[in-house]
């Protein structure tokens, strides 16, 4: 044997047994960073969610103060048990919220309604006034 074939490594039946791991390992650290990065982007929410207080009764006694709004699949807005259209929401709602001293209001929403339409409501609410606003299941 020379030299030469000493230094040449064989393919032939044996087959290659040590795989590079090296992409592999560069791939998943990639993917344990992304992951680092996102999560907290993810558990970020825009809207503020407190746990109903102990004092329950205490929110019964200002249901004359709070604003009702309900979100209907029709895209009309329901203020206080009045049927106003998307449009005219913020002219009905400005005026109760500045009459009213708790400046609470209490959103429900229909189930067809999307996403997008009930949190945009939300944030008008919000623009014009609200401090409190609580959301109530059907």
């Amino acid at each position: 044997m020379t030299p030469r074939s000493r230094s040449r490594v064989s393919h032939g039946s044996e087959g290659i047994f040590e795989p590079n791991m090296t992409p592999l390992i560069d791939v998943s650290l990639v993917l344990v960073v992304i992951l680092m990065v996102a999560t907290p982007l993810a558990l970020q929410s825009g809207i503020a969610v407190h746990a109903a207080s102990s004092s329950g009764r205490a929110a019964l006694d200002s249901r004359e103060t709070r604003v009702e709004v309900s979100v209907a699949a029709d895209g009309t807005v329901r203020v206080n048990r009045n049927h106003v259209s998307r449009d005219q929401f913020a002219a009905t709602l400005a005026p109760l919220l500045a009459a009213g001293s708790s400046r609470t209001v209490v959103m429900r929403c229909d189930d067809a309604v999307s996403h997008g339409t009930f949190v945009s409501v939300l944030d008008e609410a919000r623009v014009l006034g609200a401090t409190h606003i609580a959301v109530v299941g059907n």
